[in-house]
């Protein structure tokens, strides 16, 4: 298999995707913030900080718009839909956070849906390591996508 990012002499390069058809296009990423219970609490409203919930789903929506600028070899891309889903869980205990991406264009949006998760992940760590600074970030993937010529995609339970 060939990666799509290298030229024939192995050379980086933005995808060319001109002759494309501009498809209907989601992705669905997920990942997980790891902590103690006590701080699970402080997540749920109680964080010095203010909403940390709220914050990160913004700052989740900003990532996903800036993705082109973080990832070199992104294209950008006009989102029709950002939403992030932040849910304590105290089995973990800690938060999930997935992200649904959505646009009609000629690439896909794994990126930005990735991205999403990330940055709301991060912006959890960085709203509650005051409280604890051992917490883990871990389990980011790519659940789902639809669209384009590869078709769909959906990962293992």
């Amino acid at each position: 298999m060939s990666l799509t990012h290298f030229d024939a002499s192995g050379q980086a390069h933005m995808v060319d995707v001109s002759n494309k058809a501009a498809t209907a296009r989601e992705a669905v990423a997920e990942g997980l913030v790891l902590m103690s219970p006590e701080t699970l609490a402080l997540a749920q409203g109680g964080a010095a900080k203010g909403d940390v919930l709220g914050v990160a789903r913004l700052a989740g929506i900003m990532g996903a718009k800036r993705t082109a600028d973080l990832i070199p070899l992104c294209h950008p891309l006009p989102l029709a839909k950002v939403a992030l889903d932040l849910a304590a869980d105290p089995a973990l205990p800690g938060i999930r956070v997935s992200a649904t991406v959505r646009t009609t264009g000629p690439t896909g949006v794994e990126m930005e849906a990735l991205t999403a998760v990330t940055v709301a992940c991060l912006t959890i760590y960085d709203m509650l390591k005051a409280a604890q600074k051992d917490m883990r970030i871990e389990g980011i993937r790519l659940l789902k996508k639809t669209g384009g010529k590869s078709g769909t995609f959906e990962a293992a339970p």
